[in-house]
């Protein structure tokens, strides 16, 4: 099948790597002059385990390209992805203008032949499919002077559910897959595209093999406006899951209990699960924020006030200054302290800084006049691209961080970080004071150790 991407980001060039591995031909729409070079040269713009392996091997087999003329590519397309960002504007709705953008370049370069479905699969807030009808409607209409035919298209929505760090495999191997159309024909149209997967028919490649027992994948189908609310709803409840767990750390704090107890305690209920359920510093990333937000800014417009959804940020932003609570009442005072920050990345698995945690942290030791010194595998150099106004001082490793500080914070839970011992930490850190963000030790072991460590909930 045909298939066009605009969006060579994270959910953009996962997707359109996936289909064109699946054997589908499929056409990256960039802007980016610096994105296009890096993928013409096989690599790939961000840090995803298995990607760029991914996109040669598709762009080899001829199967994947990527131009910045989204005309002259689109009108041939059977399926046509929108996938570019939708970052939140100050009020917390989300920013259509590139979505926008896409759907007139669809506009223009549409001539109905042959049928398409266009697909929104960025995030977008509901009852945006009728938006985007409308702006395909206005470029064509900046072409030939009246509107395309209503046979030759229609917008569907199709949700991505991808976490960073294993966008590959959750594209491959998904709980679900959601297909939201009003039309009969764009339904078949998506399913037969995505047969491979839902039948689990395709040889798995290398970089993610498939998990013992996938034999196939169901698919939800509905209409537009439910497919869109899926999205946010499923967002929203992961978000309230971590964020209930936080909550219930700092009453287990108070109170004597172990919150990693509790939390495996109600875990192992099947009506609840134990997943999003580890206390810590909070959620971030480029999801969660941003969808919390703009489903708050959809109820608001529609007169409800959504108080679950308003208390669940909330406890979220009060969550990222506990470590430097826990900080101050172990180190008095924090000005002038050297503090080390293990992990700027909002998680391990990506260099993704969109609303990370460690921000607002190191930002917060700054405006206490602490010394920061951070390290993070991956992530440091998008630190010094997007955070330049940080002044922080950079550790070539681990330990290299841990010279001459006062105190770690362990901010991202790089699972590297485990192999260092807790004993070359304590013998490192000045104070061997240790604030575990992400409950990523053993307290006993740490305090055996020589540190004096501090976990969120314990």
């Amino acid at each position: 099948m045909r298939v066009s991407v605009f969006g060579a980001g994270y959910v953009g060039l996962v997707t359109g790597a996936v289909l064109a591995d699946l054997g589908h031909h499929v056409t990256l729409i960039e802007v980016s002059e610096e994105k296009i070079a890096l993928i013409n040269q096989r690599r790939s713009p961000i840090f995803e385990e298995g990607l760029e392996s991914l996109l040669a091997r598709s762009i080899d087999q001829g199967r994947l390209s990527i131009t910045n003329d989204a005309e002259s590519v689109v009108g041939s397309s059977e399926v046509i992805f929108i996938a570019v960002g939708t970052p939140p504007l100050p009020d917390g709705e989300a920013d259509l203008r590139y979505v926008r953008q896409a759907a007139l370049a669809i506009g223009r370069g549409m001539h109905g032949h042959p049928r398409q479905v266009i697909v929104n699969k960025a995030t977008v807030p509901i009852g945006s499919a009728n938006l985007v009808e409308v702006w395909v409607q206005d470029g064509y209409r900046e072409v030939h002077g009246r509107a395309p035919s209503s046979e030759w298209y229609t917008v569907a929505s199709n949700p991505e559910f991808l976490r960073e760090g294993t966008a590959i495999f959750d594209t491959l191997y998904p709980d679900r897959i959601v297909l939201g159309a009003d039309e009969a024909w764009a339904i078949d149209r998506l399913q037969e595209l995505y047969r491979p997967i839902l039948e689990q028919s395709f040889e798995p490649p290398p970089e993610s093999p498939r998990p013992n027992g996938v034999t196939s994948v169901p698919v939800v189908v509905t209409d537009r406006i439910s497919s869109e609310m899926i999205k946010y709803a499923a967002n929203a409840f992961l978000a309230t899951k971590i964020s209930f767990a936080n909550e219930i750390a700092n009453i287990s704090e108070r109170v004597g209990a172990d919150i990693v107890q509790v939390m495996r305690g109600i875990g192992l209920d099947q009506r609840i699960g134990g997943r999003f359920l580890n206390a810590g510093i909070g959620w971030g990333g480029s999801c969660f924020g941003k969808d919390m937000a703009a489903l708050t800014v959809t109820a608001e417009e529609y007169g409800y006030q959504p108080r679950l959804l308003h208390a669940t940020q909330d406890v979220n932003r009060e969550q990222r200054l506990l470590v430097i609570k826990r900080l101050q009442e172990a180190l008095k005072p924090v000005k002038g302290r050297r503090i080390a920050v293990w992990g700027v990345a909002f998680k391990p698995g990506t260099d993704d800084l969109r609303d990370a945690p460690s921000l607002t942290i190191i930002e917060e030791l700054l405006r206490l006049g602490a010394r920061v010194r951070v390290y993070d595998p991956i992530a440091l150099d998008n630190l010094r691209r997007l955070r330049p106004d940080l002044e922080v001082e950079f550790a070539d490793s681990a330990e290299d961080a841990l010279d001459g500080a006062d105190a770690l914070i362990l901010a991202t839970e790089w699972p590297s970080f485990a192999e260092i011992p807790l004993a070359t930490i304590a013998d490192r850190l000045t104070r061997g004071i240790v604030i575990d963000g992400r409950n990523f030790w053993d307290p006993e072991a740490a305090r055996q150790a020589g540190l004096q460590y501090r976990g969120i909930g314990r």
